[in-house]
């Protein structure tokens, strides 16, 4: 099983399905039982009808306060399985965990003939160690359509990870539908081409790109990711990778510094540029109505604010900022990013959420409500958790599926150092250097998939699959984990990955179709990582 529940015990004999076999109990439990109803009906052909009489032959959920928040007890008896829980996510997670009793066919979404369901007699106590085992999605870069994205919510819910961080807007496009500015998607949207491949001057591919989400799209997806017990927290990036945004509405730039020659524009390159939002009123104006907007869509107590890599050099040489900034008593540019930020931390706090950033908004001071996802290595969970802030570790050298996973020629478009399964699973999200008390704040961790190099749902599989298998074991227990015992399991695990038709990277590297050779790479050594995260991060070590 995957990730490893914490107590497992077997016992002589075993349930089988049948076609009177019936599925039901607790109404707080219905997506849970509606979710495995789908899936056994979809493979065994059984009607599995919900009815009063749960005693015998059946699958019935349980409502018990006494189980910890998000786990579950699972008992499998010869003649019924029981799954027991306090919460609706315990109670989905039970039935993750009942479909890995069963043969891999179990997940085929057709009639599966010529197999026994049989479930072995079992007693599983579990719960997660975080509460936030999450993965982060980029669709800004490349847009991925909306039944992949279901798709990818669902194999990540398989998996008991229970947060999708959703990326929705960058440099390279606006993916969320905001009444209030159509522009967002009619202009930003979408831009004329994408750099081909990861080298600093790659050429462009000629292809115009693009796509975004209605409301109702996002609805649907943040609908079908709660039936599987996903949050979805999305994220409007600001106040940097904001060229698709003054694309739209170039007067949110600042206007009265040297421009790009193709500026305005959606960006058409990867990495950093130096765009920068203006800080006039009238720029948190407009942002204050974008974060009402998403936030009627999206439920989530975290709304994502972004705040990572904005160059400043702009309001550095503009005198309108400079200007802004006398009148506000702000000393730096650091302070102006800092200022920005607790404009969006108190509106999302007025409307009783939490702002989410990455761990670049340390800098300058943080509001108080913010929660940060520390990604330059340790130290912005350090600085947060000591600061009394929640914070999601994410690590770029651990959890960013992006990176190649190997030294092999035929790794796809390569960057970054390698990263393999054993070294994610390897990760401890919490820092050793803080105490007790500060370790409280490490709230839990996520995976992070950025999608410059990544331009389709086949891709995402190879990136992701199977470290997010590893991931999802980090996530879920707790710091005693044995890796070899994790690779058996694993390799077991894979049968269920080719069920689901998810093209996961091979232990034995890319298979011929999952390589580019069209496309050059910028791979880099874990050396020269660290001395970039070195230097990125120098603020929040002084």
């Amino acid at each position: 099983m995957l990730p490893l529940p914490a107590s497992i015990q077997t016992h002589d004999g075993a349930f089988t399905l049948r076609s009177t076999t019936g599925l039901g109990g607790d109404r707080r439990f219905t997506a849970a039982s509606r979710w495995l109803r789908g899936v056994l009906q979809a493979s065994t052909g059984f009607d599995l009808d919900a009815r009063i009489d749960l005693r015998t032959d059946s699958i019935a959920f349980i409502q018990d306060d006494a189980v910890p928040a998000g786990g579950y007890r699972l008992s499998v008896e010869d003649d019924g399985v029981r799954i027991t829980a306090s919460d609706a996510s315990g109670a989905f997670s039970g039935a993750v965990t009942l479909t890995q009793l069963l043969p891999a066919a179990v997940n085929r979404q057709g009639l599966v003939d010529g197999i026994e369901w049989r479930i072995p007699a079992t007693t599983i106590d579990d719960a997660p160690r975080f509460g936030w085992r999450g993965v982060m999605l980029d669709v800004a870069r490349h847009f991925l359509p909306k039944a992949d994205v279901l798709r990818f919510i669902d194999v990540a819910a398989r998996h008991k990870l229970n947060v999708l961080h959703f990326h929705l807007t960058d440099d390279q496009g606006w993916r969320v539908q905001i009444d209030a500015y159509p522009r967002l998607t009619e202009v930003g949207a979408w831009r004329s081409e994408s750099a081909h491949g990861a080298a600093r001057q790659a050429p462009g591919d000629g292809r115009p790109h693009g796509g975004f989400y209605t409301k109702d799209d996002l609805r649907e997806i943040v609908a079908y990711a709660a039936a599987r017990c996903v949050t979805v927290v999305p994220e409007i990036n600001a106040p940097g990778h904001a060229r698709a945004v003054i694309a739209a509405y170039p007067e949110l730039g600042v206007s009265d510094v040297p421009q790009e020659p193709d500026e305005p524009s959606v960006w058409t390159r990867w990495g950093i540029n130096e765009a920068i939002l203006d800080m006039g009123q009238h720029t948190v104006d407009f942002f204050r109505t974008v974060f009402d907007e998403v936030m009627e869509i999206f439920p989530s107590e975290y709304i994502g604010i972004g705040g990572d890599e904005a160059k400043k050099g702009r309001w550095a040489a503009s005198p309108s900022t400079q200007s802004l900034m006398v009148e506000r008593g702000i000393g730096t540019v650091e302070e102006l990013q800092a200022w920005f930020v607790s404009q969006l931390d108190a509106h999302l706090s007025a409307a009783g959420r939490r702002a989410f950033g990455w761990d670049e908004i340390l800098e300058g001071g943080l509001a108080s409500g913010a929660t940060v996802a520390s990604w330059r290595g340790e130290f912005g969970a350090v600085a947060a958790a000591r600061s009394g802030h929640d914070v999601v570790a994410c690590p770029d050298d651990r959890v960013y599926l992006d990176y190649r996973e190997s030294e092999l020629p035929g790794e796809p478009i390569p960057v970054g150092p390698p990263l393999t399964v054993a070294e994610v699973y390897a990760l401890e999200p919490v820092p050793a250097e803080l105490t007790e008390a500060e370790a409280t704040h490490v709230i839990g961790v996520q995976a992070n998939i950025w999608t410059e190099h990544i331009d389709s749902a086949r891709v995402i599989d190879y990136m992701a699959y199977p470290r997010l298998c590893a991931l999802a074991e980090v996530a879920w227990v707790g710091r005693e984990r044995h890796f070899a015992g994790f690779e058996t399991r694993l390799e077991e695990h894979l049968a269920r990955l080719d069920v689901l038709g998810v093209e996961y990277r091979r232990a034995t590297g890319p298979l011929p179709w999952q390589e580019r050779p069209d496309a050059e790479g910028r791979p880099s050594t874990r050396e020269q990582r660290a001395a970039l995260v070195a230097e990125l991060t120098k603020d929040i070590r002084a």
